[in-house]
């Protein structure tokens, strides 16, 4: 029997499999080109004989995005190219957002510690000639804070027993009514609300101006913030608390005071210091109803009372270098005001957090 030998095919040798994974940029090549897009930026302003800095920066923002894609499109593919250009227009809007705040704190900062301390702080306008250094923000300081205090203790019950209204027992046309009325009055300027007390408290009623009328603006301003950030924080209460409360036969009343109003305290006070912040610093309705006053005036009731709004308007309207400083100064402290009320509010929220 005759033995076929089979010649054996050849083998070739094996292809390696196609990766699935591209190249991928290393982490500083955002940094990279982002330094590359300003001096790219700085050097076309140059060149092209601009003398804004702001256009400069517009330009070496474009070309931040521009370089990223292309890059990334070259190295990475297509799908991770429209990934970074999604990430870097929101980096760069959020610069766009950023640097406009930072240079208005910067130069709040600059000019207003050149005449900030003890004695502008401890003393007021009484008897300082406008033309030259001296003076303070005492007597304008102490009308903020009464006229704050009075609008919150005005606004913050109104609010608070609305807001329950609206979660609790708000039902029917007069609750949508309601609504209706808060969302219209959350868009109302401030010097509507200014006018409104002026015809009614001043003009028709007769009493002069002093700063319970501001109060009163104001507390119309605060008013619809509260309700909303109160009703926000209610409807955040787990019905099971209520339920649960309702079940042991404890009067619906007693479950709002006992249960539903403890469990968001937090949020409330937060949401009141942030209107409280919201109208610390408007100033139509206290140049319509305060008037103004360069003495101390302590009893928010009866004469004309300053506020730093109206201050920081006072010295700006004199056109000379030292009420130039005061102004800044003045808005200085009134910054450092809203932003301590701000962070007073992120510290009750934080203190009164559920704790897991």
């Amino acid at each position: 029997m005759s033995q076929t030998v089979l010649a054996e095919a050849p083998v070739e040798p094996a292809q390696p499999a196609p990766s699935l994974r591209r190249p991928r940029l290393p982490r500083w090549a955002p940094l990279g080109l982002a330094a590359l897009a300003a001096a790219l930026g700085t050097g076309v302003g140059l060149l092209a004989g601009l003398e804004s800095r702001l256009q400069w920066g517009l330009m070496a923002a474009l070309l931040y995005v521009v370089l990223t894609v292309t890059v990334a499109g070259a190295v990475e593919g297509a799908r991770q190219a429209r990934d970074r250009l999604a990430t870097s227009v929101i980096w760069v809007c959020f610069l766009v957002a950023v640097v406009p705040l930072a240079s208005l704190l910067w130069e709040t900062v600059a000019r207003g510690v050149q005449v900030l301390d003890g004695y502008f702080l401890t003393h007021s306008m009484n008897g300082v000639i406008t033309m030259e250094p001296g003076g303070g923000i005492y007597h304008a300081l102490i009308g903020t804070l009464e006229q704050v205090g009075l609008a919150t203790l005005i606004a913050a019950p109104i609010g608070l027993l609305t807001a329950v209204y609206l979660v609790e027992y708000g039902t029917g046309r007069l609750a949508k009514a309601v609504t209706f009325f808060v969302d219209v009055m959350t868009g109302v300027p401030s010097i509507v609300a200014g006018l409104f007390v002026l015809s009614f408290w001043i003009i028709i009623l007769d009493f002069g101006y002093s700063g319970f009328a501001g109060a009163m603006a104001l507390a119309i301003l605060m008013m619809p913030i509260v309700v909303r950030s109160t009703e926000e924080m209610l409807r955040l209460v787990p019905n099971e608390l209520r339920e649960a409360s309702l079940a042991l036969g404890v009067p619906k009343w007693k479950t709002i005071l006992k249960v539903v109003l403890p469990t968001a305290v937090g949020g409330i006070t937060t949401g009141v210091m942030l209107a409280v912040a919201r109208v610390a610093g408007e100033s139509a309705p206290v140049l319509l109803l305060v008037f103004g006053s360069a003495q101390i005036n302590a009893n928010p009731f009866e004469g004309a009372q300053s506020s730093l709004p109206y201050y920081i308007y006072e010295q700006w309207a004199n056109g000379n270098a030292p009420s130039y400083d005061r102004a800044w100064a003045a808005a200085l402290v009134l910054i450092a005001f809203v932003m301590i009320l701000n962070l007073v509010a992120r510290g009750i929220a934080r203190w009164k957090a559920p704790k897991h």
